[in-house]
């Protein structure tokens, strides 16, 4: 197995690794699993946290976002309904107890209260973000980030689960709420349940666009990853999972921002036997995952630094 040296480091601390912030509104921090689908099976059926399957919920429709392109700045397009009303200037979110929703004045959106964002990681994603052990989250948690999750097995950029909206969607109605204030890092994957149920490139791409756009609108100062659809690769049966994944890092050139792909991460780490089901890994998966994509994390720049400590490596 290539790289093995470097993932037998990690494994036993991904193992261990937790995540500190949950998100997306809701009063418990631990993610709540979807209906599984009978086309992949449930994530892991050890696991009460275990998250849904990642092809969405049976019978349900893709929706090719309904809600309007993002536009220019000032524009409400990230996260919660269009508010009539605005909490006044004599509200401190500060003083607000963290987990609560706050009504933004500069954009008239319900967002969650976070108390300190300056080493938080939003991850938007689908059912291999979900569990509290998945390797995106644990990637991230092993490059120093605490993870801020706003998403739901069986969503994609064009695919909804018929309880919540695809990504864009989902925002923009407020199923997910970002956190108020500006947290560094905002962490885009997915496309799995896409590739799964028959969205089209232009679907795709349309939707992850008006997504990036909310999203840099938002929170102009961070930066944004996209990590692509996990996979087989195209030479053991990846199909249209490794199409997508292809797809997205193209959408990320054309927009300049980083990407990861893991279109072959199955088979190039050697782990399709470390499969709960067709799509999901195991805990043991997760683990040898989520330390590759911490490395890879690292290796493009993106682990956290604490300021405070660089300021005084500086004197």
């Amino acid at each position: 197995m290539r790289n093995a040296s470097a993932l037998s480091r990690f494994v036993a601390m991904m193992i261990a690794t937790g995540v500190v912030l949950g998100g997306c509104g809701q009063t418990s921090y631990s993610p709540a699993p979807d209906a599984g689908s009978s086309d992949a099976g449930s994530s892991d059926a050890g696991s009460s946290d275990a998250g849904s399957s990642e092809a969405g919920a049976v019978g349900t429709p893709l929706s090719g976002g309904g809600a309007g392109a993002a536009v220019g700045a000032g524009v409400p397009v990230a996260a919660g309904s269009a508010a009539k009303t605005r909490i006044g200037s004599t509200i401190d979110p500060a003083a607000l107890p963290s987990g609560s929703t706050y009504r933004n004045p500069a954009n008239g959106r319900n967002e969650i209260i976070v108390k300190d964002t300056s080493n938080v990681a939003v991850l938007i994603g689908d059912s291999q973000s979900e569990p509290s052990y998945g390797w995106p989250r644990q990637g991230l948690a092993a490059a120093g980030y605490k993870v801020f999750f706003c998403g739901r097995g069986g969503t994609g950029f064009v695919a909804s689960n018929g309880r919540t909206g695809n990504y864009i969607d989902a925002l923009q109605r407020g199923d997910w709420k970002l956190p108020y204030g500006t947290p560094p890092l905002v962490v885009i994957e997915g496309g799995g349940n896409d590739a799964a149920r028959g969205a089209s490139d232009a679907q795709i791409v349309s939707n992850a666009e008006r997504l990036i756009a909310s999203i840099q609108q938002r929170y102009p100062a961070a930066r944004i990853l996209m990590v692509g659809t996990l996979g087989r690769g195209a030479h053991y049966g990846g199909g249209r999972r490794s199409e997508v994944d292809a797809l997205l890092g193209r959408v990320a050139d054309q927009h300049g921002l980083p990407f990861v792909s893991a279109g072959d991460w199955l088979t190039r780490y050697n782990l399709t036997g470390s499969m709960a089901d067709r799509v999901h890994l195991n805990r043991q998966g997760h683990a040898a995952l989520g330390a590759v994509f911490g490395q890879r994390l690292q290796s493009l720049g993106f682990d956290y630094a604490d300021p405070a400590m660089l300021a005084g490596l500086s004197h």
